[in-house]
C-alpha cells in the first residue's frame, strides 16, 4: 500500500511539473532566445543569458531585469502562440516549422512568430491570404499538431 501511494505521488508530481505546451526550443530557448516582452514594443531584441527564467517547462531569455520581472508578473501575456512555431505553417500545412525570430506580429494582444528565409516570408503570406481566416485554421490545427514530433 505504501509503495502504491509513493507511485501515485510520483505520477502526480510528474504530471504537475510537465510542460503543458510543446514549445519551439531551437537554441534552447523559446523564440530562439529573443526577449518575448520586447515584441510588444514592436521590436525583436535578443535576450541575455544573465536574465533567464523557466515557465511551463521552457526557458525564456530577456534583454533586461525589468523585462524578466514583467514576464514573471504576467507570463501568459507574452508567450508566443502555437508554442513559438511558425503560425503560417501551422495554419497552411499543419506542421511545426522553425521561425525567424525577427519576423513577428502582435495581433489582438498575442504574439505570432513566422518563418522568413530563402525568399519566403510567411508573415507576408499570412497577411496576403487573410490573417483572420488563417488564425482560425491554425487554432484548430494546433490542437492536433502540438502532440506530434
Amino acid at each position: 500500500m505504501r509503495s502504491l501511494s509513493f507511485i501515485l505521488l510520483a505520477l502526480f508530481t510528474i504530471a504537475a511539473t510537465a510542460q503543458k505546451t510543446d514549445y519551439n526550443l531551437k537554441k534552447g530557448y523559446v523564440a530562439e532566445g529573443y526577449d518575448v516582452t520586447e515584441y510588444f514594443n514592436n521590436t525583436a531584441v535578443e535576450g541575455n543569458k544573465e536574465f533567464t527564467t523557466t515557465y511551463d517547462g521552457a526557458k525564456f531569455q530577456f534583454a533586461s531585469q525589468e523585462n524578466l520581472e514583467a514576464f514573471k508578473k504576467s507570463p501568459k501575456k507574452f508567450i508566443p502562440q502555437y508554442g513559438g512555431y511558425c503560425a503560417y505553417a501551422i495554419a497552411d500545412k499543419g506542421k511545426k516549422v522553425s521561425i525567424d525570430p525577427e519576423t513577428f506580429e502582435i495581433r489582438d494582444g498575442k504574439l505570432y512568430l513566422f518563418y522568413n528565409s530563402w525568399g519566403v516570408n510567411t508573415l507576408e503570406k499570412w497577411n496576403e491570404e487573410g490573417a483572420t481566416t488563417l488564425k482560425k485554421k491554425a487554432d484548430i490545427e494546433w490542437e492536433s499538431v502540438r502532440t506530434k514530433n
